[in-house]
């Protein structure tokens, strides 16, 4: 397979165009249907006109109907009465009728093209209708696609966006697995290590101690040596509560939480950090106290190292439904709005949360301080 890494950059620029060509695709059919609107305009007001030269021209053919018959009847009977009418008077009847006839024929014809030209428009008319009708529904639909389209835009911008900062962070806790072996490797062989070849040492010189020197001088040694000892252990220890503290597992979450921020406040003089426990203290499964553990921990060290705070309070709040916990600090706060590159901190407390099913809320003010909310279910 690939390991290629996926350019965003040029999805993102098939999306824009995607979206770009569906938006021109809308202002072509909106202009087809503003032409068709106005032609539908001109041809209503022709339609108009058609149909009232047709009403002229139905009413011009029934006066030249009745002016031929009556001029027929005139020729039958000028013809029936030859002899009595003069040769004018004949050629004038004969005149007239031929004359009226053509008139009517000709208005026939009129009327005729009147009617075929009305009923061409009117034609015209319900096919231009029908294409307004079909470009209206289909600008309603194309304004639905772009709403589709711009907000699955936004939601694929947005998983991008979060797949991206998970690989960082990924890549992140690597760096973070690494450096910690090194840390502890670089704390064990400078410390309990280093003591325990001191210790190797002064076995020796305790032995070389006794022999030339006896007894009491090598229970000075020995004296010594279980101070450097104690020392090992407490190293030791400290590397190991570093790592997971045993008194999570011994005495449960609260216990653990007094001590660990007691540590902290005695390490640190210039910080005051209050920690209550609302309810009752009741012990918890295990991977519900240690994630608790984790992202108080995390909240604590975010304003001792990034707030410059004085005075961090520590909330905890369990009943049988669900744990709370507030941390609230008086630091110098920061822009939620604003994204910052290595917040991978607050997006490993987030995955931390997200695991356990609970909520994550973060509220920060530049120079008013931060309040971190975390809401777990215990679903036992």
């Amino acid at each position: 397979m690939s390991n290629k890494k996926f350019d965003t950059k040029t999805l993102d620029l098939i999306l824009e165009q995607m979206v770009e060509a569906v938006g021109s695709s809308k202002d072509e059919v909106f202009q087809i249907g503003e032409q068709c609107r106005k032609e539908h305009l001109s041809l209503s007001d022709e339609l108009k006109e058609v149909k009232e030269l047709v009403r002229n021209s139905i009413d011009e053919g029934d006066k030249l109907e009745a002016q031929t018959r009556f001029a027929r009847k005139k020729l039958s009977e000028v013809s029936k009465h030859f002899k009595d009418y003069t040769e004018a008077e004949v050629r004038d009847a004969y005149e007239k009728a031929h004359r009226l006839q053509m008139d009517y024929s000709m208005n026939q014809q009129l009327e005729k093209q009147l009617r075929d030209r009305r009923d061409d428009i009117e034609r015209r008319l319900l096919g231009l209708n029908e294409t307004i009708e079909r470009a209206e529904h289909l600008i309603s639909q194309i304004s639905v696609v772009m709403n589709y389209l711009m907000s699955d835009l936004k939601q694929v911008g947005e998983m991008l966006e979060n797949a991206k900062l998970k690989q960082e962070f990924g890549l992140k806790i690597i760096e973070a697995q690494e450096e910690e072996r090194k840390r502890l490797s670089r704390e064990i062989h400078d410390g309990p290590a280093q003591m325990m070849a001191n210790v190797m040492m002064r076995s020796d010189l305790i032995e070389r101690v006794y022999k030339e020197q006896g007894g009491p001088a090598a229970i000075g040694e020995i004296r010594d040596l279980k101070k450097m000892v104690r020392s090992a252990l407490y190293e030791v220890r400290r590397i190991i509560y570093d790592l997971r503290p045993m008194a999570l597992d011994d005495l449960g979450l609260v216990p653990t939480l007094k001590k660990y921020l007691a540590t902290i406040e005695e390490y640190h003089k210039s910080i005051r950090i209050d920690f209550s426990n609302i309810k009752e203290e009741k012990r918890l499964p295990g991977k519900y106290e240690v994630a608790l553990f984790r992202l108080i921990q995390e909240s604590v060290q975010n304003a001792l190292k990034h707030a410059e705070a004085n005075r961090i309070t520590v909330r905890l709040e369990i009943d049988k439904s669900k744990v709370t916990v507030v941390i609230r600090d008086d630091g110098k706060g920061f822009d939620i709005q604003e994204k910052k590159n290595n917040s991978f901190g607050i997006m490993g407390m987030r995955e931390r949360v997200e695991l356990l099913e609970g909520q994550l809320a973060i509220d920060s003010v530049v120079g008013k301080g931060t309040i971190v909310i975390i809401q777990v279910p215990l679903n036992m």
